[in-house]
């Protein structure tokens, strides 16, 4: 996991041209005028969702994993706590479609707050737990979907 403000993208664009690109997408792109939903920068390798949400209360959270992509969360505006929790032994307790990569776990998190102008890289070895609330409940947040 990499957590920093995006104002420090450079400093990670080095760990592949997909994350490079997501990170060009982020800092050129004015999410102010954009909608919720699906949009593409290189077909199933490389798709940004932009999501305006209300927070929820950590008992109604879940950690989840990814084993085909990378999130690149960025938080356009408001703020949520995030937990962290590297994959070890965990085994998943709820599998979805395969086409969705999402698997759920259970276990304890670390949780640090994502707030407006920042963003966090997550692996498929990060168990990460978004949406949790820390103040104001809503957010509009973009998640890049990065296939490893």
């Amino acid at each position: 996991m990499i957590f920093d403000c995006i104002e420090n993208a450079h400093l990670y664009t080095m760990l592949g041209s997909r994350i490079g690109q997501a990170f060009n997408y982020i800092q050129a792109t004015d999410f102010s005028r954009l909608a919720s939903g699906r949009y593409d920068i290189d077909g199933e390798d490389l798709f940004a969702m932009v999501n305006a949400y209300e927070t929820k209360d950590r008992r109604d959270c879940e950690l989840e994993g990814h084993r085909q992509y990378i999130d690149l969360q960025y938080m356009v505006e408001g703020a949520e706590l995030i937990g962290y929790a590297p994959l070890r032994d965990q085994t998943a307790s709820l599998i979805s479609e395969p086409e969705e990569d999402c698997l759920f776990y259970q276990g304890e998190a670390s949780f640090v707050l994502l707030d407006q102008g920042m963003f966090v890289l997550l692996f498929p070895a990060d168990l990460h737990m978004p949406c949790v609330r820390a103040g104001h409940a809503r957010v509009k947040k973009v998640v890049v979907k990065i296939r490893v």
